[in-house]
């Protein structure tokens, strides 16, 4: 028995040119904000350690704000959502968790 789906040697692929870019623009994102909610993180525990001023805490903030609005920006204009970025990895459940 054959497999039909099976791409055939010599045939061409078919690649919807906007399905890809938007998987990559999806996958660039999801690093992305991976990369955002870590820095996030951080921030919060030097916060909670009392490790920096308070016009260092005014900048971070102000800096995550932005970056968080910048994000959503990017997502809007690849027409994607949170739920897009958020890779199941399956029994160790999605990448990036939601507060």
């Amino acid at each position: 028995m054959t497999d039909d789906r099976a791409p055939r040697p010599g045939r061409r692929i078919e690649v919807d040119e906007e399905s890809v870019r938007k998987s990559l623009a999806g996958l660039v994102l999801t690093i992305v904000e991976l990369l955002r909610q870590l820095m996030e993180r951080q921030a919060l525990r030097r916060v909670e350690q009392g490790g920096i001023s308070d016009e260092q805490i005014e900048k971070l903030g102000l800096t995550l704000m932005a970056l968080e609005q910048n994000m959503t920006e990017l997502r809007e204009h690849f027409g994607l959502t949170e739920d897009d970025l958020n890779l199941d990895l399956g029994p160790l459940g999605p990448l990036l968790p939601r507060d």
